[in-house]
């Protein structure tokens, strides 16, 4: 077997694995989520976590296989991550709604399915938690109306968990 072959046996192999470790991951995920009857949400969200972490660490030891000297691929990454670190502080809030999605997803008392109010000296809304997606929360008001806050905003005021309607 020569050193080609050698290398792309060895990038089958990682790549093999990568699907394998996901995929008992995911199941682990899943059987947790369940049993403690946490939303699903917050499975899909660990999962994209976890997914991006076993791709990161699939994809260096692909390059090492194939001898890319990590160096020059941290001084790439560097600059790259610079360049985006720019554009996020040019766009505050969306990096801000990121924020605030994550600490929502993993703090606030109101969960998806909750019927809440948001009090504001200007407009109160009621409705039931439908969605909180990356950016957005999105309630389902009485009337059967999409109502979508910024979670930023969403964090910022208070929010009264109303008994659950039938």
């Amino acid at each position: 077997m020569n050193l080609i072959e050698f290398k792309i046996l060895e990038t089958v192999i990682a790549i093999a694995l990568f699907i394998a470790i996901r995929i008992a991951i995911f199941k682990l995920i899943d059987r947790i989520v369940i049993k403690n009857l946490l939303q699903k949400s917050r499975g899909k969200i660990t999962k994209k976590i976890i997914q991006f972490i076993l791709l990161t660490i699939t994809f260096l030891f692909i390059l090492t296989v194939w001898g890319i000297d990590h160096s020059e691929l941290f001084l790439f990454m560097a600059s790259v991550l610079t360049v985006i670190g720019i554009a996020l502080f040019a766009q505050w809030s969306h990096l801000s709604n990121i924020t605030s999605g994550l600490i929502i997803f993993f703090n606030h008392s109101a969960k998806l399915e909750d019927n809440i109010s948001i009090i504001d000296k200007d407009y109160e809304v009621e409705g039931r938690i439908s969605d909180i997606g990356l950016f957005f929360i999105k309630l389902k008001t009485k009337e059967d109306e999409e109502v979508s806050l910024p979670n930023n905003i969403f964090l910022q005021k208070m929010i009264k968990r109303n008994p659950a309607r039938r």
